[in-house]
């Protein structure tokens, strides 16, 4: 008995011992379980302070240089045109056998595009040769029974003075003269259509062969070998109207649509400089050709014309361009002007804070408001003081963005 109670003595678990053993361990877990919370906390703030970031479009302050020339008085975009654009076609219904154009291939005036299918012209022209030939013959044959006739003629001429024939086989001679010279002639008049028959078979034989109106650039291929090409639309779809599509590169310009509200500000003949939007960094010089008298009632615009004074290989129509229009240079001003101070934002970047003009400069993923001072307009920019050129600076700010507010940049459209 005495074993058993000292073995169920021992067996015994001691609760002031596992209390004090278990201290420790559940400290460090309710401290590693406020490490992940904490960590968890931190990283939902992270996500939500990603989240509430604005989207803002961003513009570079540019410092305007000096002696640059004219200011610009307006701006606006348009798209370069060319003026010798030409689809080329057969003048004839027939099929391709040959096409010798590609896209992006250069061509001189005269050369061959295409070659259509000429068995029925070449009969044709062979046809009418063969009854042009046969009218000369006919006319050598009247023209010798004329001779002869003549020849009859004068011999009873002869007799009939001395009696031995009568008037009446002279009067027969020379009728037989009279018509036979009308045969000759009417055979001569044979042998000119005859040969205008040849000229216009000739004619419809060229036609099979599809040259260049003019030099340019190939931009489009519209049919292969085997397709049937025509001047008329069939209307069915099987029928081609166009081989190729030809534009003449010297004749590129731009065609801008201006606001009819500042319309008054563009005159003929006025400098321009150009910026296509495929190379911003490239300002092309040129000129107003001419503004179209009639307006767009849907878009309440103007369309102006506009001339490259330089041409390039990088100028492709249908790119789109920026055109910003220049003041008059005064010819009495022949000293270069100073550059003015301060740099050139966009108008819609400036905003108003307490009655004061400022503007938002993007700094790492900040928004910081910095105070500026306005100057004078060009065209879509404006010139402040208050910022140094090269800082980026929200192009548009939405009416809640405030200072040191998160921001992330946006492309724009």
């Amino acid at each position: 008995m005495v074993e058993k109670s000292e073995l169920l003595h021992q067996l015994r678990i001691d609760r002031s011992e596992t209390a004090a053993s278990r201290g420790p361990r559940t400290a460090a877990i309710a401290l590693a379980a406020v490490l992940v919370l904490a960590a968890l906390a931190g990283g939902g703030w992270w996500l939500l302070r990603g989240a509430s970031a604005t989207g803002v479009t961003v513009a570079t302050a540019v410092a305007p240089s000096a002696g640059a020339g004219p200011a610009a008085v307006l701006q606006a975009t348009g798209y370069v045109t060319a003026r010798r654009e030409a689809t080329v076609s057969a003048q004839i219904t027939g099929t391709l056998t040959e096409v010798l154009i590609e896209e992006g291939e250069h061509v001189d005036k005269g050369q061959v595009l295409a070659l259509l299918d000429d068995t029925a012209q070449k009969a044709a022209l062979a046809q009418a040769q063969a009854q042009a030939n046969a009218a000369t013959a006919q006319l050598k044959q009247v023209s010798a029974q004329l001779a002869q006739s003549r020849r009859d003629l004068g011999r009873a001429e002869d007799l009939v003075g001395r009696k031995l024939v009568s008037a009446q086989a002279v009067e027969v001679a020379r009728t037989q003269v009279e018509t036979q010279s009308a045969q000759v002639e009417a055979q001569r008049r044979q042998i000119e259509l005859a040969r205008a028959t040849v000229e216009g078979a000739r004619v419809q034989l060229d036609y099979c062969t599809v040259r260049a109106p003019f030099a340019g650039v190939v931009i489009a291929k519209s049919a292969q070998v085997g397709e049937i090409v025509s001047p008329f639309s069939a209307g069915g779809g099987f029928t081609r109207t166009g081989i190729g599509t030809i534009v003449d590169m010297d004749s590129l310009e731009v065609e801008v649509d201006v606001n009819e509200s500042y319309i008054n500000r563009v005159t003929a003949k006025q400098p321009v400089e150009a910026v296509l939007d495929a190379y911003p960094d490239w300002t092309i010089p040129g000129h107003v050709i001419a503004i179209i008298p009639t307006a767009d009632r849907g878009k309440a615009t103007v369309k102006v014309r506009v001339a490259f004074e330089q041409k390039d290989p990088r100028m492709v129509p249908d790119m789109g361009v920026r055109v910003s229009f220049l003041e008059h240079a005064d010819s009495a001003a022949a000293q270069p002007a100073a550059a003015p101070k301060g740099v050139l934002v966009p108008k819609t970047a400036i905003v108003q804070r307490d009655g004061k003009s400022a503007l938002f400069v993007v700094e790492g993923d900040r928004a910081r408001l910095r105070p500026v001072t306005g100057g004078r307009e060009y065209g879509d920019q404006r010139l402040v003081e208050g910022i140094e050129s090269g800082l980026r600076v929200v192009a548009q700010p939405p009416a809640g963005l405030a200072d040191g507010a998160r921001v992330k940049i946006e492309t724009a459209k």
